[in-house]
This record gives structure tokens, C-alpha cells and sequence, in this order.
């Protein structure tokens, strides 16, 4: 579990442990959508794979993703074996995304907003020649080629456009903070924080690239700039949106894949902030309206699963909820 100020902590058997799994906070700036915002594990992590990959900001507000090594069995990690992979220059203090995870074929996915202010001002969603406003996919795994400390996946979509950065996967995202593979099918679920009036849930399937998710001309399946006849051509649409009459900021969630609550597999679980409601759509639907599931009465930062599929919600006052059968 993650304290944005910066310390990785573990909870087993309903308890946190007195002290973080590893404590971050010297690196890090704290406070408003800054902070240490992403985890993930290498996948087959444990025994014999160690590492493990944090998203955060720097003490200078920029965007830093690194490696960290835990000791064999993954039961503690030295901050001294952290190595920065990338960071990228935050033109203002909102908007930093924040998640990060593996996609089907052991690639780190990154997701980055789009640099902030209100409104995408520079237009930097739309722009290939920025990282922001984007999806990244790159292979940490493999090591550092070509002058950088990771390697470009040959079938990103952009690697050989002029002008472009080859990080790129998808991109015209505005804040996708919180976003998951589904496991089973390995698609990529973004929730993409909205502006003024609009939350989004973005798809892409297993494989998938070079989406366009249409920030900053659309806000969900509405124009925003132009505020009128903006261009759908290219754009792929949201599956889902709701409006700020119902919240005012989206947390992507999981597709639901355990065995606890059967009526709820292959659910896409997703939240907001503000209302701490819960709602979920079909994942193998199409464009579907949102059934609301749970008025959790949380401001919920995070929605993530265990290793069996389970659901957790963490609340940014410092809780972690786990979705059980009602009654």
C-alpha cells in the first residue's frame, strides 16, 4: 500500500506493519496530485525476480519513474538500489497521472496527464513530440540500449515517426491517474480524469496501439475544445462517462476475476473520488451506461486486486476496504 509522502507499506492479516516495506520519502515532493503515486511488481515476483517499479515525483515536481531491488523472497528492499529509468519536467503541479503496470507481455505500462494547468493550454495530449498526455509501454526488463535505461518495445507504434517520442502507446489523455490490465484478457482500462463536466472509462485491447482517446477536442463523448463540432474521426470513444452531477473525479478500477462475489466476473469496477461511489460495466460490452454498485462514503484514491482477484479500495484518509458478498 502506498502513503503518498512516500513509504510502501504492508498490511497482512488486517494489519499494517509497524515499519514501511521500503520509505521513499527523502526523494519525493508530497501534496496535492504530487507524490509517490505508482507501484508495480516485476511480474513473477518473489523468489527468484526482484524487482519492482515506483512512480513519483522528484523533490523537483517532475515525473520519476525508477527500479528498486528487494532482497531474495522480496521480504524487504534497500532504497540504495533505487535506479532512475526516466523523468520528465512538470510544466505545472496537477496532472501527473501516476499509474504504472505490466501489460500482457511483461511491458511497463506508464501513464502520464497531460502536464496540467486547466485545459490542456499547450495542447500536449495531441503532441508526439511530448511524452505527456500519454500512455507509455517500455521494456525495463531488458535492460538499457540505445542511451536510455530501458528498452523501446519494436512494435510501439511511433518508434520510427519523425518527431515523435517512441515511449508513446496511446495517446490525447488528459489525467489517466489510475488504470489495469485485465488478466484474463489483457486489455488496458484507463480512467481518465475529466475537466469541467465529464470522467471518462477508456479501453484498449490486448495489443492495441497508437490510440487516439481524443484530449483535449473531447471530454468524454462531448466536445471541449472546440466546444462545438469537434472532429470524431481517429478518436476512440470512451466505453463509459458519467457526469459532475455524480462526481468530479474518476478512479479506474479492476475487472473483477475472483471467486468471492461470482455475479460480479467480468465486471469492470471503477469509482470517484468525490462521491465515493462504486459503478461497474460489462467488460466484454460495448458503449454501456454505468450501473452504480456502492456508496462506499470514501474518498477513494486506489481500486487494485490480490493475488486471487479480490478487490481492495484504499481511501485517501489512510483506510483499505476489501469488497466482500453483501449479507
Amino acid at each position: 500500500m502506498l502513503d503518498q509522502a512516500g513509504t510502501i507499506r504492508v498490511v497482512q492479516n488486517g494489519q499494517l506493519a509497524p515499519t514501511p516495506y521500503v520509505d521513499l520519502s527523502s526523494r519525493i515532493a508530497s501534496g496535492g496530485e504530487r507524490g509517490l503515486l505508482g507501484l508495480a511488481f516485476a511480474p513473477g515476483f518473489g523468489a527468484s525476480e526482484t524487482r519492482l517499479y515506483v512512480h513519483y515525483s522528484n523533490t523537483d515536481g517532475d515525473t520519476t519513474i525508477a527500479e528498486l531491488r528487494a532482497t531474495a523472497g522480496g521480504s524487504a528492499v534497500d532504497p540504495a538500489t533505487l535506479r532512475v529509468l526516466l523523468v520528465e519536467k512538470q510544466p505545472y503541479p496537477n496532472h501527473n497521472g501516476g499509474w504504472i503496470g505490466f501489460d500482457h507481455r511483461g511491458r511497463l505500462l506508464v501513464g502520464l496527464g497531460d502536464g496540467g494547468s486547466g485545459g490542456d493550454p499547450e495542447n500536449r495530449a495531441s503532441n508526439l513530440g511530448t511524452i505527456l498526455g500519454k500512455m507509455l509501454r517500455i521494456d525495463v526488463l531488458a535492460g538499457p540500449t540505445d542511451g536510455r535505461q530501458y528498452t523501446i518495445p519494436a512494435d510501439n507504434p511511433f518508434l520510427t515517426t519523425a518527431g515523435a517520442r517512441p515511449e508513446i502507446l496511446d495517446f490525447g489523455l488528459r489525467n489517466p491517474y489510475r488504470d489495469s490490465v485485465d488478466p484474463a484478457t489483457g486489455t488496458l482500462w484507463i480512467g481518465d480524469v475529466g475537466q469541467n463536466a465529464w470522467e471518462e472509462v477508456d479501453a484498449a485491447p490486448a495489443d492495441a496501439a497508437g490510440l487516439d482517446f481524443g484530449w483535449r477536442r473531447w471530454e468524454g463523448r462531448h466536445c471541449y475544445n472546440p466546444s462545438t463540432g469537434c472532429d470524431p474521426a481517429g478518436v476512440t470513444m470512451p466505453l463509459a462517462e458519467y457526469g459532475h452531477d455524480q462526481g468530479c473525479a474518476i478512479v479506474g478500477g479492476v475487472v473483477y476475476r475472483g471467486a468471492a462475489i461470482p455475479g460480479l466476473d467480468g465486471a469492470y469496477l471503477f469509482g470517484d473520488y468525490c462521491s465515493g461511489t462504486l459503478w461497474a460495466i460489462v467488460a466484454a460490452g460495448g458503449e454501456q451506461t454505468p450501473v452504480k454498485m456502492l456508496a462506499t462514503g470514501l474518498s477513494i484514491s486506489s481500486i487494485g486486486t490480490d493475488e486471487a482477484g479480490e478487490v481492495y479500495l484504499t481511501d485517501l484518509n489512510g483506510t483499505l476496504q476489501k469488497l466482500v458478498p453483501a449479507g
